[in-house]
């Protein structure tokens, strides 16, 4: 096999890095010294107040007699609570992923007549630039989906005569149009790759005007654009669930801490894809899916508990799958008792399991869903509940839609940018300063 020299690793870059290692010399236990909050969060998973925000509320505790105690998970969009918003949009003949975009941007829900509208202003700015296909996404595609994303948000940036403008309507434009192109940008990437590094075969369908998001995302993606009405919703249902969790996540901390510099629309928008695309955030999902694979291939019996019992005893020993004694889904920094977005998945995995025939494996995601939590609180020492995630069923729902792993976590960033939009318009109206947290020098000072 012939070497890349860009990416050679030589035997002097790691006796470096072993040096550069080496002058790392912290002393985990100064962080209790000096009252540093490491991963800007407490021991119970409280994270430390940086800023404020109108535009959503993750609410996992209770006040009882003065102490603060866990309650079941809860997530706010505006005041909303995210299970009200989505109890009727099964039965209703229109989808909400861009009814909770509204929502989010503009502190309030639509009327029939500004859904209308926003909906046909999103479907206008569904066009990518000419040529932009063939020049930016066929050319030099990307195993990585979020990288093939991020590049593209970047180029973009060479087609806007306004790229640098951050007042407030041209930022407003910028939004809806990455809130728009996302799904195109997303899918056309992924074919690219298919095409040029497996040799499938290449197609590509314009997005329709009349589809919602999750429609044309099955419709772009799929050889025949065909898909049933159960899926497009399951699939709007999970970007609603997917597009907005407070601004202290990561990525959404990303779109503050940039925005707040000035800085023009694509960096912070790349910036922010950059953070989603960590495994320790948007790209849970994946290990998730890969977690299971390899549960199923090692099990002899889905059905014996002990069996599977053992399995995830070994992962928190390091024992199986990835060692890295993690087992996925399971667990989150802010939910204890429960995560809303997880157990409003739970329901609608369900019913696709039965269109789908994948009942033994929905059997097999309740039994774990069961036994890890109360595995974990006998292998490990927490401070607080464990509870599935939202990870645990957006997995096998994408599973279950035939959306390759590929694109897991670019459909996680089509949900988000509304979010990251809604942040990024927050900061800029507040007009507030520059975000500079401090950081203490512990290091030797030399010759002083």
């Amino acid at each position: 096999m012939e070497t890349n020299s860009f990416c050679e690793i030589t035997p002097e870059l790691i006796a470096l890095s072993k040096k550069n290692k080496e002058a790392t010399t912290i002393n985990m236990d100064d962080y209790t010294k000096y009252d540093v909050k490491r991963g800007l969060r407490d021991l119970n998973g409280k994270g430390v107040l940086v800023g404020l925000t109108e535009i959503s509320d993750v609410n996992a505790s209770k006040e009882v007699d003065g102490k603060t105690v866990p309650a079941p998970g809860r997530l706010f969009y505006r005041g909303y609570n995210i299970k009200d918003l989505i109890k009727d949009i099964p039965y209703e003949n229109h989808f909400g992923y861009e009814k909770c975009t509204y929502l989010l941007l503009f502190g309030e829900l639509p009327s029939l007549k500004e859904h209308a509208d926003f909906i046909k202003i999103l479907s206008n700015y569904r066009t990518l630039p000419t040529s932009f296909v063939r020049d930016i996404i066929m050319k030099a595609p990307s195993r990585d989906m979020m990288n093939t994303l991020a590049r593209s948000v970047l180029t973009l940036y060479a087609y806007d005569n306004r790229a640098d403008d951050i007042s407030a309507p041209n930022v407003l434009r910028q939004c809806l149009q990455l809130i728009s192109l996302f799904p195109v940008l997303s899918v056309y990437g992924y074919l690219a790759y298919k095409h040029y590094h497996d040799g499938a075969s290449l197609f590509i369908h314009s997005p329709r005007e009349d589809f919602s998001t999750a429609e044309n995302i099955l419709h772009l993606l799929r050889p025949d654009s065909q898909f049933s009405p159960l899926e497009a919703k399951l699939l709007d249902i999970c970007l609603i669930l997917h597009m907005e969790h407070g601004g202290g996540n990561n990525s959404s901390f990303t779109t503050h801490l940039l925005s707040s510099s000035a800085t023009d629309t694509y960096s912070v928008i790349a910036a922010s894809l950059g953070s989603l695309k960590g495994p320790r955030h948007g790209g849970a999902n994946i290990k998730l899916v890969q977690m299971f694979q390899d549960m199923k291939q090692v099990l002899n019996d889905w059905e014996d508990e002990d069996e599977i019992s053992s399995y995830l005893r070994a992962l928190l020993n390091k024992r199986a799958f990835d060692h890295s004694g993690l087992i996925y889904g399971m667990g989150h920094a802010v939910y204890s008792l429960s995560d809303p977005r997880a157990e409003v998945l739970r329901e609608f995995a369900q019913k696709l399991s039965i269109e789908k025939n994948y009942t033994k494996e929905f059997a097999l995601y309740q039994k774990v869903e069961r036994l890890a939590p109360k595995i974990i609180a006998e292998e490990r020492k927490i401070y607080k509940g464990v509870s599935p995630n939202v990870d645990f069923f957006s997995g096998l729902v994408y599973e279950m839609l035939g959306l390759p792993l590929e694109l897991y976590t670019p459909i996680f960033a089509i949900a988000r940018i509304a979010g990251w939009s809604a942040h990024r318009l927050e900061e800029l109206n507040l007009n507030s300063k520059i975000m500079r947290p401090a950081y203490k020098y512990v290091g030797n000072y030399k010759n002083d």
